[in-house]
């Protein structure tokens, strides 16, 4: 299963690496957008979901390294400033 990375920054300047075991992502995000923290972590749910999903059905398990990726953003995006937005820079495959 082909697995990506997406990186972005987020309102307060801080850098994060994501995860994720699907390239989904790629269909949700677009490297040089920049979404609102909310939209992001909706787009990143429904795509980190999806990929999880697709991981369980070919596995018969979930992909707890997509889980701990949804769980840091969802932390990350209660500490911002509001009204910030987040910045997809690029994707990358390990």
């Amino acid at each position: 299963m082909p697995e990506m990375y997406f990186h972005v920054v987020w309102p307060d300047g801080a850098r994060e690496r994501c995860y994720s075991p699907s390239l989904v992502v790629e269909e949700y995000l677009t490297p040089g957008n920049t979404y609102p923290v909310d939209e992001f972590v909706r787009l990143s749910t429904e795509a980190l979901t999806i990929a999880s999903e697709r991981v369980r059905a070919k596995f018969g398990f979930y992909c707890t390294a997509s889980a701990a990726t949804l769980e840091s953003i969802v932390s990350r995006a209660a500490r911002q400033p509001e009204g910030g937005d987040v910045q997809v820079e690029s994707f990358s495959q390990p």
